[in-house]
């Protein structure tokens, strides 16, 4: 990381991959082009969970190299009085692999779907009877991950080195 002034530890990056709206994973496809998209996640320990269908480019390019590097982007805050942003920011490295137990998609589904749609929940059983057999899960298993941050303080100053108010 170039700016290592505003380098966050694990904890912090894992926190900003647990609130961030969406992630944007970016690949490699067979062609040796770069390829990347939003996906919305959910992570528990040291996976991060996403559904997708089960055919497409982005299957196609997950099976042909499983790496992947996602980015995740949370607080944000554009400055009135500076030409600047505040944001956290978390980098992702790891290996996707499919989820092909249906204990294990059931569990992942749960999980995003109590993050991003909890009042929805009630219909979560239903919801699965009718489209699990079509529904496709990955996970990405974190190999590296780092935490950046911008962020000024009550007077302007902005907080290096991890500081905090």
């Amino acid at each position: 990381m170039r700016r290592k002034d505003r380098e966050m530890g694990r904890e912090f990056a894992l926190n900003v991959v647990d609130k961030c709206e969406y992630a944007v994973i970016s690949m490699v496809d067979p062609e040796g082009l770069p390829y990347c998209l939003p996906i919305t996640i959910v992570r528990k320990d040291d996976l991060v969970y996403f559904h997708t269908a089960k055919e497409g480019f982005k299957i196609d390019v997950l099976t042909n190299d499983p790496h992947i590097c996602m980015s995740c982007v949370s607080d944000t805050y554009r400055t009135p009085d500076k030409f600047t942003t505040e944001f956290e920011s978390a980098i992702v490295r790891g290996t996707a692999s499919e989820v092909t137990s249906d204990e294990e998609k059931i569990e992942a589904l749960r999980l995003l779907c109590q993050r991003h749609t909890p009042t929805n929940m009630h219909e979560f059983d239903d919801a699965i009877s009718k489209s699990l057999f079509r529904t496709g899960v990955w996970k990405l298993t974190i190999e590296d991950i780092t935490g950046k941050r911008k962020k000024y303080d009550r007077e302007g100053k902005e907080m290096k080195y991890g500081r905090t108010e």
